[in-house]
């Protein structure tokens, strides 16, 4: 195939997954309450934590207002809820291993894993029309602030394409795990845990202690929600900080990109061995 035809196929399976996805409006919408209910209920908890209107400190000095929390934990929640669709099994690999069509997948002349991203893309575009309409009702439920800067609202632009990247990669490589077991509940149960947790989706990272902050910042959750939030309400700000964050961003999208391409090198001999 040429490079035209590869990436006309590839928006093809993204359009069909869209597709797919948005015959089931009603799952969409059961999915916005309970994501209006997150937000709803991280705000009685922040406003309860926080005395009356003043500030909380945070690491380095940083001084949180209420706020500002509360639009971190509102766009924290919606952004998390966007790229991390999908319920409990993060990509539709487990299903098509487990009915056998994956034998379909790896019959198309492009590569399985391009396959499972784009397919995965076309389901979190589907939950934009959705977001965008769940978010006016989570700001009233929770709190907003416009960014920081100009300059915030830019270096927020930019980590919005590593984040969809690594949270793309990530449900890609932990649904490859079932080419090893076909019963991937429980592993499941924990990517979705820690992911949200360390991706700062709860509580962001300056509010943990400084151990457990410093282990978040070096697994790749934190890229996917923490760092295009804190860039926008300009916790993460100057420079010098903030061509970091952007670079281990696309780091991570490196990195993980490497590791789904090795972990999928061996999980094709597995689908040899297990033989259909």
């Amino acid at each position: 195939m040429t490079r035209r035809q590869k990436i006309g196929a590839y928006v093809a399976i993204a359009r069909l997954h869209l597709r797919a996805q948005l015959a089931y409006r009603a799952d969409f919408v059961f999915r916005m309450l309970g994501l209006l209910v997150q937000v709803y209920l991280l705000a009685l908890v922040w406003r309860a934590v926080y005395p009356g209107s003043g500030t909380v400190a945070a690491h380095g000095g940083h001084q949180v207002g209420l706020a500002t929390q509360l639009a971190y934990a509102t766009y924290a929640a919606v952004q998390n809820w966007l790229l991390n669709p999908g319920g409990l099994a993060p990509t539709p690999i487990p299903q098509r291993v487990r009915e056998g069509s994956v034998a379909f997948d790896l019959a198309r002349p492009v590569a399985f894993p391009a396959q499972m991203l784009t397919a995965q893309a076309g389901t979190v575009l589907a939950g934009v029309p959705f977001a965008a309409l769940a978010l006016p009702f989570a700001i009233v439920v929770g709190g907003a602030r416009a960014p920081a800067s100009p300059g915030a609202a830019l270096a927020y632009a930019l980590s919005l394409v590593p984040a969809l990247l690594n949270a793309l990669l990530l449900a890609v490589i932990v649904s490859m795990v079932c080419f090893w077991t076909l019963e991937v509940v429980g592993i499941f149960v924990i990517h979705r845990v820690a992911a949200q947790f360390f991706a700062g989706a709860l509580v962001p990272l300056w509010f943990m202690p400084a151990w457990l902050a410093d282990l978040a910042q070096v697994l790749p959750f934190q890229t996917t929600t923490y760092t295009p939030i804190a860039l926008y309400l300009g916790h993460i700000h100057g420079a010098g900080p903030v061509l970091t964050a952007l670079a281990v961003q696309f780091g991570w999208t490196a990195a993980l990109w490497l590791i789904t391409r090795a972990v999928w090198a061996r999980a094709l001999h597995r689908v040899v061995v297990q033989g259909g």
